[in-house]
Formats: C-alpha cells, sequence, structure tokens
C-alpha cells in the first residue's frame, strides 16, 4: 500500500472519529424519545420477570406477594412503603428470585437513599448475576448492580467492600468490550492496599475460577499470615492446591476449612 493510501484512510478515520465523538448530531427530541424507550425497556424486563415468576407461585406465596403488594399502594408514608417494600425483597429471595429481590431492595434505596441500602440492592443484584442462567436477566441485574453500588460508592468513596463489590459484579458477568475491566479493578486496589484481605480473597478466588492456581496460592497464603483462621482462605486454598495436584496440602487445609466451618 502506497504512502498516500495510507495517508487517505488515515485522514477518513480522523473524519470518522471527528464526526463520531466531536457533534452531537441528534436533535434534542429525537434524544429525548430514546431516553424515553430505555425507561420503557428497563420498565418491561422487570415486569416481564414479575410475570414470569408469579406464574410459577404456588397459592401462599402468590397470595403473600399480593398483599405485600397491596400494602405498598395503601402505604401512608415513604417509611411505610419502604418497609414493604423490604417484606417483598425478602420474600422474593426467598424464592429464589434474586433479580425481583434486588429490584425491591432498589426501591427501597430510592426511598432511604442511605449507603446501607445501595449496597444491599447491589449485592443483591449480584446474587442474581452469579445465579441466573438466562442472559437477559443477567444483563438487567448487572446494569441495576454497577448503578447501587456506584451509589452506595458516591456516598462513602472509602468504603473497600463497595469497591470490591463493584469489581466483582464486572468479573462475573464481563462485557465483550472489556472483558478485564472487573480484574483490573481488583488488581489496581490490590497495588494501592497490598495487604488488604477482602481484596487479596477475591483475587485468589478469581485465580481458582481461571486456573491460575499459583496465583491462587500465593493470595490465599498471604490472607492466612494475615489472618490465620480466615474460613473463607482456608476453604479456597484447598481447592487451590487441589487445582496445582498437591493432595497433602490440599487434605491439610479442607481439614483447616471444615474445623472452621464448625463441621
Amino acid at each position: 500500500m502506497s504512502k498516500s493510501q495510507w495517508i487517505l484512510i488515515s485522514a477518513a478515520v480522523l473524519l470518522f472519529a471527528v464526526l463520531y465523538f466531536g457533534f452531537d448530531t441528534k436533535p434534542s427530541k429525537h434524544k429525548e424519545i430514546e431516553k424515553q424507550r430505555a425507561g420503557a425497556f428497563s420498565s418491561t424486563d422487570i415486569s416481564s420477570m414479575l410475570v414470569d415468576a408469579k406464574a410459577e407461585l404456588p397459592p401462599q406465596a402468590s397470595a403473600s406477594i399480593m398483599a405485600l403488594e397491596s400494602d405498598v399502594e395503601k402505604a401512608a408514608s415513604d417509611t411505610v412503603k419502604a418497609a414493604s417494600y423490604r417484606q417483598l425483597s425478602s420474600q422474593w429471595y426467598q424464592l429464589e428470585k434474586t433479580g425481583i429481590a434486588g429490584y425491591y431492595a432498589e426501591k427501597v434505596a430510592e426511598i432511604t437513599r442511605d449507603e446501607e441500602a445501595w449496597s444491599i440492592a447491589g449485592t443483591t443484584y449480584s446474587l442474581c448475576i452469579q445465579r441466573e442462567q438466562e442472559e437477559k436477566i443477567k444483563s438487567f441485574c448487572t446494569e441495576h448492580a454497577v448503578q447501587a453500588l456506584e451509589k452506595a460508592l458516591s456516598l462513602n468513596p472509602s468504603n473497600m467492600q463497595h469497591k470490591v463489590n463493584l469489581a466483582l459484579v464486572y468479573a462475573e458477568n464481563p462485557s465483550k468490550e472489556n472483558p478485564m475491566k472487573g480484574i483490573l479493578m481488583l488488581v489496581d486496589l490490590n497495588k494501592q492496599y497490598p495487604d488488604d484481605v477482602l481484596v487479596l480473597t477475591q483475587l485468589g478466588r478469581l485465580g481458582i475460577k481461571t486456573g491460575q492456581f499459583e496465583k491462587a496460592v500465593k493470595r490465599l497464603e498471604r490472607v492466612i499470615s494475615l489472618e490465620p483462621d480466615n474460613k473463607t482462605a482456608n476453604c479456597l486454598l484447598s481447592q487451590a492446591y487441589d487445582g496445582l495436584g498437591e493432595s497433602a496440602k490440599a487434605a491439610d487445609f479442607k481439614s483447616k476449612c471444615e474445623k472452621l466451618s464448625g463441621n
């Protein structure tokens, strides 16, 4: 390819970038319509989830859910409404519908606007990501988990648990555009806080999940050097050493895991 051809291609790419990123070509009315459509999609998504879930409920559970929904409609104050939403979230969680449980936990947070409520909503949605198989529901829960945890972080930017939970959301359901985002967030936190037990433990867990057993062992051994009776780290080390084929060490940590678990 000649030098002049390369120049033409580069110029075309630059022009595309300028047009695409440099100018807002959508009229404000059109943008508003798109915004409304996005909101409608989210609403339809949870509505569809509720319809499908309710169709599977046994009579007693169905009656309980309907009663709580009625309580929300009749609520005389936000405090009462939030209490009913909490009960709905708890009921759906017990029914193993974590996406819907997260939705009602988010409703509580929208009323209370406090850090703990947003954290609960985010972690409930995170459980949905781990447990659900249907991609549409996982995507819904991922989007809302990120939003909830970012709001919790905005209220308390120094909270390490929120930072780790947010990273784990990205790691549990990585995007095609940036599949390493969650892991890189944890690695960055590890660089900033090399002896943070929570960060080391989650990196160890992800190391096992991805077959990087040596890295997992290194991080988890560091955890138990800081906290010898850390149950999670001892249990994970059993898996990590098993992955390395070191059966004696795996058995040793399995025994410690069982002892710390009270088994």
